[in-house]
């Protein structure tokens, strides 16, 4: 009740929910002065009503800049391609599990041949070797894909 009034003045879900939050609030600390459950509803009504309407009163005392008055958002840029980086998390998903997890803790976790060994037990040249053969099977599947981009499989 106390939310559709204040939406139903507001326009506003938002605004809405602060206002019920700040008339449950104030419920709160004058719960010693309701006699009864419909004093209460009445209450409520009423409260929710006041805040609204000083919620309308705050947004007019408010000015709202215009989008021409607001500055560009700016977008985050790391110099990565979205469309090669899925592409990219998809095929080294669908390396085998040993060969996609040197590969992560080499380029992601950025580790060394050494740590990576020693995480998985394995000797430096295996992690080596892995990689490479990883690399490699990583460049041609890209490969095929840039080049094959548009033929149905």
């Amino acid at each position: 009740m106390v939310f559709s009034i204040a939406h139903h003045m507001l326009r506003d879900a938002t605004a809405a929910e602060d206002v019920a939050q700040d008339v449950f609030l104030q419920l709160h600390q004058h719960l010693a002065a309701i006699e009864s459950e419909p004093h209460m509803i009445s209450w409520l009504r009423r409260v929710a009503c006041q805040r609204s309407i000083d919620q309308c009163r705050k947004r007019k005392l408010r000015t709202h800049p215009g989008l021409e008055h607001l500055p560009e958002p700016a977008a985050p840029r790391d110099g990565r391609d979205p469309m090669l980086a899925a592409l990219l998390e998809k095929l080294v998903g669908s390396l085998p599990p040993r060969a996609r997890a040197v590969v992560v803790l080499r380029y992601q976790e950025d580790l060394d041949p050494s740590e990576i060994a020693a995480m998985l037990e394995v000797p430096v040249a295996t992690v080596k070797s892995q990689l490479h053969r990883s690399l490699t099977i990583l460049r041609a599947r890209l490969e095929r894909k840039t080049v094959c981009k548009g033929a149905p499989r």
